[in-house]
């Protein structure tokens, strides 16, 4: 199956085309990407309705240019995939309508897909994919989870944020020592200017039992801490570059704590890392020293597939496809709520 993938659940606009015909990236014929982030930037975070309209604007002048680059017509496409929840409901309504209406006039099958599926099962684009089963962590701007995962459709979660998210923490951080969004690259940047010795953040949740998260502690002990700073007169160029590394790596930590008892807990020897916050360099680095001492591999997504993009929509759609799975006819999905654990393994010839 040529699957057409389109991902519109924030900010992001992506459209790729998977072929089943082939495997990992080779099954890749051609993906595009748009960003709204210095669009949203000036309001320091994601405006929904603004999101809504640049998704109007920029999808269909991108299903044409995956559309040239693959060199098929639309008539040589088997499927449609769009994201249907978890997300903003008039983002995800966007790429719904316009799947539904393609697929319509084209006469083949659509099927809403669950966005965090995407994430978890991106690294299966690259040649070196992970086998079944493995312990995935999900580290996008909204989620952070735990997932035990033993094919496709087949998740237990094992932990998750009980608060803020670990990208929304990063946002939050970034918005106290005036930088700008989205949060994370930037925090990044200035914590390589940081002194690792001068600072240690507290690593929440990591002196109890259990793989759920927190991180609303961290955000209120970093505010505090620049506060006292600033109330000192010590808040310098130096210093907040000292914070944002304190925070960076108390973030980093606790993530890599938390794989470290999944991996223990399941007995696994593999483990997922996916979403945006996943290129963070100082968070693989620790999740790679932890993985050589249990003789463990990391796996994780090329760059431009860590961030919210269409090609590992296409290819959950097309797995999810070809085993018989879409929507009812007329029936578009848009769910801003949509628990990963909740998801079936693909049946055949059964719609959503």
């Amino acid at each position: 199956m040529r699957v057409l993938g389109i991902e519109t659940s924030c900010d992001e606009t992506g459209v790729a085309i998977y072929d089943t015909a082939y495997s990992g990236g080779k099954g890749l014929l051609a993906d595009a990407l748009y960003s709204q982030m210095d669009m949203h930037a000036d309001y320091g975070g994601v405006v929904p309705e603004l999101a809504s309209r640049d998704h109007t604007r920029k999808l269909l002048p991108l299903v044409e240019e995956v559309l040239a680059e693959a060199g098929l017509t639309r008539q040589a496409l088997d499927g449609i995939a769009y994201t249907a929840g978890p997300g903003l409901v008039g983002a995800l309504m966007v790429g719904a309508a316009t799947a539904h209406g393609m697929a319509r006039a084209l006469d083949i099958p659509v099927l809403g897909v669950h966005h965090m599926e995407g994430h978890l099962l991106a690294p299966m684009l690259e040649d070196d994919a992970p086998e079944f089963p493995f312990v995935a962590l999900l580290v996008s701007g909204g989620h952070t989870q735990l997932v035990s995962v033993e094919g496709i459709g087949r998740y237990q979660l094992l932990g998750e944020s009980v608060d803020d998210a670990a990208g929304e923490a990063f946002d939050k951080a970034a918005k106290m020592l005036d930088l700008p969004y989205p949060g994370g690259p930037h925090v990044a940047r200035l914590a390589e200017q940081g002194d690792p010795k001068r600072m240690r953040f507290p690593r929440p949740m990591t002196d109890r039992p259990g793989l759920d998260f927190s991180f609303s502690g961290l955000k209120t002990h970093t505010l505090t801490t620049l506060r006292e700073l600033q109330s000192k007169g010590a808040l310098d160029g130096q210093t907040r570059a000292d914070v944002a590394r304190a925070f960076e790596e108390a973030v980093a930590d606790t993530l890599v704590i938390k794989c470290r008892r999944a991996l223990d807990q399941t007995g696994l020897k593999r483990i997922v890392m996916a979403g945006g916050v996943s290129a963070n360099i100082r968070l693989r680095e620790r999740l790679a020293v932890e993985c050589e001492k249990r003789n463990a591999k990391a796996y994780y997504p090329r760059g431009r597939f860590c961030t919210d993009n269409g090609a590992m929509i296409a290819y959950v759609g097309a797995q999810r496809l070809a085993a018989g799975e879409c929507d009812a006819p007329g029936q578009m999905q848009a769910t801003p709520r949509w628990p990963l654990d909740r998801l079936r393994e693909p049946s055949a010839c059964k719609t959503a």
